[in-house]
């Protein structure tokens, strides 16, 4: 599996690779949110994994760029890193797929995956 990974700030780019880094998954890391949907769709990802607190345009508006860019053979996955449980709610509005409260568990990033993908993450 291929995934991007959209965070501008190395240690939320560290935690997603130190919990992913087992089986066979290739991770993308990305930190500019504005070319994220083009890369992800460029790169053929099966999903995009995006920090709340990504940049100049937040999780959310990366969400929603996914959302309008994604191909036509089916929707893109997207799973957003929280802050707090309360903003699961803002999850929801972006149209993710899933969502991990930060500081997370590895188990908890690779359920979240395999909902959001219906596919194993590891």
């Amino acid at each position: 599996m291929r995934f991007l990974v959209v965070a501008d700030v190395p240690w939320v780019r560290n935690e997603v690779r130190a919990a992913l880094s087992i089986g066979d998954v290739e991770l993308i890391d990305h930190a500019d949110p504005e070319t994220a949907a083009e890369t992800a769709i460029a790169n053929e990802v099966d999903a995009v994994i995006v920090d709340l607190q990504v940049g100049s345009m937040g999780g959310m508006a990366v969400a929603r760029s996914v959302r309008s860019a994604e191909p036509e053979d089916g929707a893109l996955p997207v799973v957003l890193l929280l802050d707090r449980t309360a903003d699961i709610f803002l999850a929801g509005r972006a149209g993710a797929n899933g969502w991990v409260v930060k500081p997370f568990t590895a188990d908890e990033l690779r359920s979240a995956l395999e909902k959001a993908t219906r596919q194993p993450a590891t």
